[in-house]
Parts: C-alpha cells; sequence; structure tokens
C-alpha cells in the first residue's frame, strides 16, 4: 500500500485572495510597479473574488502578470515577499485550512500545494503553512531578471500531470490521496485522486462536484496564523507600508464599483 498525501489548491481554497495580486502593494512599495498598476491589480483581485477563476479569467490574468514582472530583478522580489508575507497572508488563511492541514499531517498525509501562482509567492506561503511539497508556476529568468514568458504553467490539466508524477516519484497511492479546490479549472487535478473535494467552489465546479457526488465545503473564517502557527516576527517596513496600502487601494475599488452602481 502506498504513501498517502493531500493536495490543496491555494487561491480561494487555503487563502481568502489571489496569492498572485495580494503582494502588488509591497511590489509597489519596492519600486517594481506602478500605482495604476496597483489599481489594476486590485480590479482583477476583484474580479477573480467575484466572478470565480474560469479559463478566460485565469488567462487574463496569466497575461497581465507576465507583461507586469518582466524586467523585475528576482532578488528584489523575493526579499520584498520574505518582508511582507507574514502581514500580507497571514490575515487571510481560511482557519478551515489550517484545520484540514493540521489533520493530514497528523494522520501521516504530506501536504502539497499545487497552484498557478509563480513559485517565488507559492513556496513561502506553503513554508509558513507547513506543506511538505509545492507545485507553481516557473518563470523564466535570464540574468537574474524575469523575461516575462514562462518556463512551466501549473494550470489545469498540467496540475494533474503534476500529481502524477509526485505520485510515482514519492509512492502515493492516488487512490488514497486527497485534493481540495474551488475551481473548475482543477477538476483533473480532483479527478486524479480517490477524494476529491470542492471548497467555496465557482458555479461550474458546483455542478460538476453534483453530478459526481463530491462532497463540498465552505471556507468562511479567515484566521491569524500567528494564533495557529509560530511565525517569527516580520519586518516592519515594506510590511506595514503594505498592509495600509492594501487596504486603502481595496477601498477604493469598492467605492468605485459601489459609484457605477449607483450612477
Amino acid at each position: 500500500m502506498g504513501r498517502e498525501a493531500a493536495f490543496f489548491d491555494l487561491d480561494k481554497t487555503i487563502i481568502a485572495k489571489s496569492s498572485a495580486l495580494a503582494f502588488s502593494k509591497p511590489f509597489q512599495a519596492g519600486g517594481l510597479i506602478s500605482r495604476a498598476a496597483v489599481l489594476r491589480s486590485a480590479y482583477a483581485q476583484f474580479v477573480f473574488l467575484v466572478g470565480g477563476a474560469d479559463h478566460d479569467q485565469m488567462e487574463k490574468m496569466r497575461q497581465f502578470m507576465s507583461q507586469l514582472v518582466a524586467g523585475w530583478d528576482v532578488a528584489t522580489v523575493k526579499e520584498i515577499v520574505a518582508e511582507t508575507l507574514h502581514n500580507i497572508v497571514d490575515p487571510i488563511v481560511y482557519d478551515e485550512a489550517v484545520q484540514l492541514i493540521e489533520e493530514h499531517h497528523a494522520a501521516g498525509r504530506d501536504v502539497v500545494i499545487v497552484s498557478s501562482s509563480g513559485t517565488d509567492v507559492v513556496e513561502p506561503i506553503g513554508a509558513m503553512l507547513g506543506a511538505d511539497r509545492v507545485v507553481g508556476t516557473r518563470l523564466e529568468i535570464v540574468d537574474g531578471q524575469y523575461t516575462g514568458e514562462i518556463d512551466y504553467y501549473a494550470y489545469a490539466e498540467e496540475k494533474a500531470n503534476a500529481i502524477r508524477a509526485l505520485a510515482e516519484e514519492q509512492g502515493y497511492d492516488l487512490s488514497a490521496c486527497y485534493a481540495y479546490s474551488d475551481s473548475a479549472t482543477d477538476v483533473p487535478m480532483l479527478e486524479a485522486v480517490g477524494h476529491p473535494y470542492a471548497v467555496n467552489p465557482d458555479r461550474d465546479l458546483r455542478r460538476h462536484a453534483a453530478a459526481q457526488a463530491w462532497p463540498v465545503l465552505v471556507f468562511s473564517k479567515p484566521v491569524a496564523l500567528r494564533s495557529r502557527v509560530p511565525l517569527p516576527p516580520a519586518k516592519p517596513t515594506l510590511a506595514a507600508l503594505a498592509v495600509g496600502g492594501v487596504v486603502a487601494v481595496g477601498a477604493a475599488v469598492y467605492l468605485g464599483v459601489r459609484r457605477r452602481v449607483a450612477s
């Protein structure tokens, strides 16, 4: 009998937002993007949260992020993520997801995060959550800078391929493994295991889950991860600026939407 693992999507499954877009304000603070790009990121985050992540939206987000990061210094990105990680991600982790991760670990299962976001963001989040392994999108790097091209896109069927490759490498019995996601684009990943779960599913995944009699979970309680997992203190400079900026940008987008609706 093989080993067991639990595979988790990241965005809207473990955390309540898009991990790729959550760092837009600290990237501005670090001099990587303009205020206009931050506002565009905030709007993309709003669309992602309200509308779900179907194929067209994921493709638009992929193109947006690829164009956005072209020319960025990789070392600077990693430094900013490290400095602001806990302040940005800590408040948006679902308590139910943290509990599930703990339960799977207690049962002797590996926990693997499988995300379409870039590895420079996903790997630190995975380490913070205690994941055993991480699969993420890999961006092309030349001379220490992102080119804007993608070497490996962890999306849709490719997530299922990555899971099968890990199963072969690590000796996982996929029929005994678990998988969790919110998006219909992850149906191949969910179908690759014996115990698939739809978490906060979008409309298409909810319909598919009902047809397949898959369990549906609702995660609704973001928790301060520090109350559940001991974390090192975050650096105060960029982190403090980032938190205030994210709140301000989110409020501006929300008020703008309200004004358009009212007019």
